[in-house]
């Protein structure tokens, strides 16, 4: 399944607004991933967007639409996709980027 181009650069646009001097894109996640310092931060993967917030990923799922991140039959901690139901405004999209981004600086990038 390709992923949602439009979500993409609305992620594009939303990340290049904030002057970040460490962005860069991979495709990973049945789709593509923006990497902040050198750490996962938001994926549009699908038709929805993949957060790695941190422990607030816990009160996020009790949002609607939004769910957690399953990966070998196993949920992720840190992680949690929003669809179009969670982010129909600005506000609620760019809350969700600010939410990866506030975790990025804590995060532990990924070994080589």
């Amino acid at each position: 399944m390709a992923y949602n181009e439009q979500l993409a650069d609305k992620i594009r646009e939303a990340l290049a607004d904030r002057d970040l001097p460490d962005v860069e894109e991979k495709k990973m996640f049945r789709g593509i991933c923006f990497m902040v310092n050198g750490k996962m931060c938001v994926c549009a993967s699908g038709d929805e967007m993949l957060c790695r917030i941190g422990p607030a990923y816990k009160d996020a799922l009790e949002k609607p639409g939004v769910r957690g991140m399953i990966r070998n039959g196993k949920a992720l901690k840190d992680f949690v996709f929003v669809s179009d139901e969670a982010m129909k405004t600005k506000t609620e999209f760019d809350n969700w980027i600010a939410q990866a981004l506030a975790f990025n600086k804590f995060a532990k990038a990924t070994k080589k």
